[in-house]
């Protein structure tokens, strides 16, 4: 069984869409009894499609619906959404196939530097000719979303907040 780790690149891509292909490609991957890794770059730099004030206000609903020792516990930063997207369409509460594709997906803010370049062996770059469609007119990034939840955004800029 040839393991492989298949790299994304989240910049200019839809959160939705890739989430889905992200889940589709671990979940086959678990069932058929191998462990491919998928690793998400640049998870700052995905989009939400719509209206800045309503995806501001979807996601500060879903933040406020947490309590601190009691949950449902919702992220701020983003490459935490990100992964917590891939694993609402994953069955990892009740099928051993879905924790262990979970276990399987790293998410990234920014780019590994061993990852930026030309790939090391064992890693691809994930077909995203699916998932890579037009930009929607109205999109907010992932960045700009974790920052209205009040994550420290100086670790996707650079600059001090």
């Amino acid at each position: 069984m040839a393991e492989k780790t298949i790299v994304f690149d989240a910049e200019g891509m839809i959160l939705g869409r890739l989430a889905s292909a992200t889940a589709d490609l671990l979940l086959k991957s678990a069932r058929a009894d191998r462990d491919d890794k998928v690793i998400i770059v640049n998870a700052e730099k995905a989009i939400v499609s719509g209206s800045k004030t309503s995806v501001f206000n979807k996601y500060q609903e879903k933040y406020k619906l947490n309590h601190a020792r009691k949950g449902p516990f919702f992220p701020r930063m983003p490459d935490m959404i990100l992964k917590r997207a891939v694993r609402g369409m994953l069955p990892y509460q009740s099928k051993s196939s879905g924790r262990r594709a979970l276990r399987n997906l790293r998410v990234e803010i920014g780019c590994p530097s061993h990852l930026s370049g030309d790939l090391p062996d064992g890693h691809e770059h994930g077909d995203d000719s699916k998932i890579r469609k037009g930009v929607p007119e109205r999109f907010v990034s992932l960045g700009d979303i974790s920052q209205n939840l009040g994550a420290p955004s100086h670790r996707w800029t650079g600059g001090d907040q």
